[in-house]
């Protein structure tokens, strides 16, 4: 089995992607992995319409890790760093690599950075893409509202005038400059620009304030040249027909990070698209060692420019080497029609499944066993007594507080995956008040060959390791497996890891119990909830990759300083926290009741709904019927929000902003209750003052009160 590195989400990646998802039999075999620093790609037709307003960035992105996941290659949502292609290796942020055996390489490109002086404070680079519209989204301004510094725009190609009359659009009233270098160049355009009122300058005559957005051409990201490949001027990989880098046959490069050396052709868009289908055949015939299809461009490509004064009453320029033709409405339609219908192809599930094919079970924690299973397992087996004990972590000694968690793999990625866990896995100790010192781990590993064995152990052992370092604990050892049981999933969702982590407490202190809440507490939340939603959506396609990658930046995000801040506080005051505890599995009322149980009798807790702090995106879904498949299992918890329920440790919902006979925003308030977390947060049970003090100097939130 080869190795493939798919390094981007361009164009012509998407589309190979699209095309392995359709026809699973022309995806090349053995393991492979997209690379990516963010988690969708822009389509680059549909920026001027995201500038002006007329499209939502959502409407003209690609979702990368839904499209791998339908196509059965892992996604990894981090930076490149370097290429050592002596020793096949890709270095990543996070001081990670990647083994590679072939190599894609389809990067997109940077714009290049002015040395003028002028240039130096106040300027953004129109490429990458993601920074220039956060600029013109932060840049607030309306016809009524228009801020009164000029908006300049740096450069004498289509995409800085396209830019200019996207930006027309969005601001009617505003100063819009455009400084050109080459006033020769597409004088096509300059009446238009006169009549949009789009003022044309040089540098000389750029204001001392106001943003300026560089339109300048472009180059390849510097790492490429910096690695040794051979590069053209433009830092672009030189290649052969068949898309070979030269003098690398197991290296591909295509799109605006490359250069065919005896077709050259400049970076559009266009020829990134066209060479999708070449690249894809060939990747697979690579793998195959079969022979590979060369590929010679068209010397021309169709270009068209959009002036948008509407979504339906644009215009727009057709270009065709020294031919210009319009600006035309029909022309305006005709691109908007092209552009959707690309986009298109990427917004549906490409992967079909049949109507008797089981839907995929969720991951993470949210493969625990429902609560009523494991307290009748426990009861049957003779060990009930440990059923009763709602507390994870347990004390061996003096000091020394252990506890044990793993899951099946929650995302495709082993060393982010390995990160995860062993984050969950520490959240047992740090919900007693330890200080993580070692763990051990159990890797069960698919079964595959022995290369892209070795290859994903060492991923997922840096991932474990990653996480121990931060809290200055270590890995000391552990044990691997390989698995026995057939899967069609893709290979590293056949990962499984668990581990034995070990803490120490505070000398002769009892470890922080579930129980022990006191009436007057004030009750904390650590951070959102609402993974278990997220991910269920991810896997059909319907989670918004902007929500799911926030959620991974907060699950990321170890919580052993929270702990270090507490530890503290209980050194000045002892017995300041009363009562402590996770949320994982079993959603955030059912590990409350597990506190209330545990707890004096007579105490109820009183949740301000509107306070609990909730994953972007998550409401949302559950109102399109979306959940975790082990909620249902979950909802026996509900019987704590009715007073009349036979349980006297009862929760009492309470919300300023949501009325009483709106049903459905309760309901969906119900169901994020009991949503299964993964990394989810500590809940904390204080005096009211301390809580205030914690809520003003840390992330808690005050969700509610002991009464």
């Amino acid at each position: 089995m080869s190795s493939l590195v798919l390094a981007g989400g361009g164009h012509s990646h998407a589309l190979a992607l699209r095309r392995w998802a359709m026809q699973p039999r022309k995806r090349p075999k053995g393991r492979i992995c997209l690379i990516d620093q963010r988690c969708s790609a822009l389509y680059s037709g549909m920026v001027p319409g995201v500038v002006s307003g007329i499209y939502k960035e959502t409407e003209a992105s690609i979702d990368l890790r839904h499209l791998a996941s339908q196509a059965g290659v892992d996604f990894i949502q981090a930076k490149i760093e370097s290429l050592d292609w002596q020793n096949n290796n890709v270095y990543l942020s996070e001081h990670r690599s990647l083994h590679y055996e072939i190599l894609s390489l389809n990067l997109g490109c940077n714009s290049p950075h002015p040395d003028a002086l002028i240039y130096q404070k106040r300027c953004i680079p129109i490429k990458p893409l993601w920074g220039a519209l956060k600029l013109i989204q932060e840049e607030v301004g309306t016809a009524s509202n228009a801020p009164a510094s000029p908006f300049s725009v740096v450069g004498s190609g289509l995409a800085a005038i396209e830019i200019c009359l996207g930006l027309r659009k969005r601001w009617p009233t505003r100063c819009i400059q455009l400084v050109i270098h080459n006033r020769k160049g597409n004088r096509h355009f300059y009446p238009a620009l006169r009549k949009a009122n789009i003022r044309l300058i040089t540098e000389e005559q750029l204001p001392e304030e106001g943003p300026i957005l560089l339109c300048t051409g472009s180059v390849a990201p510097t790492f490429l040249q910096a690695s040794g490949l051979l590069c053209n001027s433009a830092g672009r990989v030189r290649t052969e027909p068949t898309l070979q880098a030269l003098g690398h046959r197991n290296i591909f490069a295509s799109g605006d990070c490359a250069v065919i050396d005896k077709h050259p052709r400049p970076p559009s868009g266009v020829w990134a698209v066209r060479a999708a289908l070449v690249l894809a055949r060939n990747l697979q015939a690579a793998s195959c060692k079969r022979p590979l299809q060369k590929w010679n461009p068209q010397r021309r490509a169709l270009q068209l420019v959009g002036h948008p004064s509407s979504a339906k009453q644009g215009s727009a320029w057709a270009l065709w080497g020294n031919l210009c033709i319009g600006p035309y409405p029909w022309i305006w339609q005709w691109k908007q029609r092209l552009d959707r219908h690309f986009i298109a192809m990427f917004k549906t599930n490409i992967k079909m499944t049949s109507a008797d094919e089981p839907s995929m079970a969720c991951r993470g924690c949210a493969a625990k066993l429902p609560a009523s299973t494991l307290q009748n397992g426990l009861r049957e087996a003779g060990l009930a007594a440990l059923g009763n004990d709602p507390n994870d972590a347990v004390l061996i000694n003096d000091s020394v507080v252990q506890s044990v968690d793993g899951f099946p793999a929650l995302v495709s990625d082993p060393w982010l995956n390995a990160y995860l866990t062993t984050l969950h896995a520490c959240s047992d100790l740090w919900a007693s008040g330890a200080e993580v010192d070692n763990a051990q781990a159990l890797i069960t590993l698919p079964a595959v060959d022995a290369k892209l064995q070795q290859d994903l152990l060492r991923e997922t052992l840096s991932g474990i390791r990653a996480a121990l370092k931060e809290q200055d604990a270590c890995l000391l050892g552990g044990h691997t497996l390989e698995s026995r049981d057939p899967s069609n999933m893709q290979i590293s969702l056949g990962i499984q890891v668990s581990l034995v982590v070990n803490g120490q407490r505070p000398p002769n202190q009892q470890p922080w119990k579930k129980g022990g809440l006191q009436a007057g507490d004030a009750l904390l939340l650590s951070r959102a909830i609402g993974s278990g939603v997220l991910f269920a959506a991810a896997m059909t396609g319907q989670a918004n990759p902007r929500d799911i990658e926030q959620a991974l930046v907060s699950m990321q995000t170890s919580q052993h300083k929270i702990v270090q801040h507490l530890l503290h506080l209980e050194a000045m005051l002892p017995d300041a926290i009363h009562a402590c505890t996770d949320i994982t599995g079993f959603g955030l009322i059912g590990h409350l009741g597990e506190m209330l149980d545990a707890s004096d009798p007579g105490l109820r807790l009183s949740l301000d709904v509107d306070a609990i702090p909730i994953y972007k995106g998550t409401l949302a879904l559950i109102k399109k019927g979306i959940c975790s498949t082990l909620a249902p299992s979950n909802r026996m918890a509900w019987s704590r929000l009715d007073p009349r329920a036979e349980t006297p440790a009862c929760i009492q919902l309470t919300s300023q902003r949501i009325s009483n006979h709106d049903q459905t925003s309760w309901q969906a308030i119900r169901e994020i209750l009991v949503d299964p977390q993964t990394c989810g947060p500590l809940a904390l049970a204080c005096p009211t003052e301390l809580g205030k003090e914690l809520c003003r100097a840390g992330p808690w939130t005050r969700i509610g009160s002991v009464r």
